[in-house]
């Protein structure tokens, strides 16, 4: 039985078959199927069936690779028949060329909001391997340009030999809670950037020598001057913006007297869990929640559903 997928990007469906995606006859053989398909992206952007039920736009193997050149990754295996993902670079949509009538490209957060879980997890792995490839082309060994292997999962230095993985960077993202006073309540953050009204969980990335606990700690200190006493994990989410793994946690805190650093955070609040329902709901006067896509919003309804540290 599958795992629950309880956020957006999680419960990718394929076999990733990555015990056999180090031979490279076997992935020649994979891409030589007349059953593999690959999805298509450009620029980060996943193609998109034109018109019925968003999902994402699959092609034949052959036709892909005729948009892509060499830009392709091996996904894994879907009841059995292979699935890539090829890639497309530059300022000209593909739709108004190659691509014409078979879709329309959407930005990656767009896709996920109209896509089903599945085709968001799998359009969102494509997305992570791209955009590390991209950045991790030269070996950081030596520096010397390194060279694409098991199907886009590891690239390999010619020069030393080095291995290079793509890599996944760990963040905690936490919903702060504080049981004292008349009834429990959360604090939401909010960063200047963000759209009017916009307030979110506070978050940070995992430093090294750090557990997850410590740096839920040291985040909520730093942002909102407040102490931890507890922590209890919900659930997690890869985000693909550019690949990182948000580790989605409750927190106990000892005070209510939480002040924005002014540097991550502009401005918090504590919220009733009536008041965290009405802002889920769309009702709140002046707090917009965290968007679907985002753990946040997991965190947020699953608290206001009873959910205790």
């Amino acid at each position: 039985m599958p795992l629950p997928a309880l956020n957006t990007f999680a419960g990718n469906p394929l076999d990733r078959a990555g015990e056999r995606r180090n031979d490279p006859d076997w992935l020649a053989a994979q891409g030589a199927n007349p059953e593999a398909l690959a999805m298509v992206l450009w620029e980060g952007r996943p193609l998109l069936e034109a018109g019925g039920e968003p999902r994402l736009a699959w092609l034949p193997m052959a036709q892909a690779r005729a948009t892509a050149l060499d830009r392709e990754l091996f996904l894994g295996l879907w009841k059995g028949a292979p699935v890539f993902a090829v890639e497309i670079e530059g300022s000209v949509d593909p739709t108004a060329g190659p691509l014409r009538g078979v879709g329309q490209f959407h930005e990656m957060r767009e896709a996920a909001m109209l896509l089903p879980g599945p085709d968001a997890a799998m359009a969102g792995t494509a997305k992570s391997l791209f955009d590390w490839r991209r950045r991790h082309g030269f070996c950081a060994a030596c520096g010397i340009e390194s060279q694409d292997a098991c199907g886009g999962w590891k690239r390999v230095c010619p020069a030393c030999g080095s291995e290079h993985f793509p890599r996944v960077d760990p963040v905690t993202i936490m919903l702060a809670v504080y049981l004292g006073g008349n009834e429990p309540r959360c604090l939401l953050g909010r960063q200047a950037s963000w759209p009017e009204g916009r307030m979110s969980a506070l978050a940070g990335f995992l430093e090294p020598g750090e557990t997850i606990e410590e740096a839920c700690a040291r985040e909520i200190a730093e942002e909102a001057g407040l102490t931890v006493t507890a922590v209890r994990y919900h659930s997690s989410q890869p985000w693909p913006f550019p690949s990182q793994l948000m580790i989605g946690l409750v927190c106990e805190v000892d005070s209510e007297d939480a002040a924005p650093d002014q540097t991550e955070l502009e401005a918090v609040a504590w919220l009733t869990r009536d008041e965290a329902r009405a802002c889920l709901a769309g009702t709140h006067p002046t707090i917009k929640a965290p968007p679907p896509i985002a753990i946040a919003r997991t965190l947020m309804q699953a608290w206001a559903d009873g959910f205790e540290v």
